[in-house]
């Protein structure tokens, strides 16, 4: 199985640079729709967690180097989809809390998965 490359990882780096194009160039110009709304929300999981899980690797609190399991992803996507639409709103006037936005962490978080994962989904369906 290959290692995971955290910060060098195609899909990290990939949404990074989509996260920026959409957030200075696209949203400036359109305020309405999808890329205003939610395109970067899609993002959350597959830029913020390899940075977050090279860090758990750093400090010793992540013992191996394969890719993004579920037992990591969904824990993340729980305590930033309450962070960013139940707590940051309850105690920062200026926001509200967007179940949509939870729907899209979600799909993007799943996307990462499949995508994280496709090495063994590829065996999975090799061996059929």
């Amino acid at each position: 199985m290959r290692r995971f490359g955290y910060l060098r990882d195609p899909l990290f780096l990939v949404g990074c640079g989509v996260y920026v194009v959409n957030r200075w160039l696209v949203k400036p110009f359109v305020h309405t729709g999808f890329f205003h709304s939610y395109f970067n929300d899609l993002w959350l999981i597959p830029c913020a967690l390899p940075l977050i899980l090279w860090l758990h690797r750093q400090l010793g609190l992540r013992t191996h180097d394969r890719p993004p399991q579920l037992s990591e992803i969904l824990p993340h996507l729980l305590f930033w989809s309450a962070l960013f639409e139940w707590l940051g709103p309850q105690f920062v006037l200026h926001t509200t809390g967007d179940p949509l936005d939870v729907l899209t962490y979600a799909i993007g978080a799943t996307l990462a998965g499949l995508w994280w994962q496709r090495e063994r989904w590829l065996s999975v369906f090799a061996r059929t």
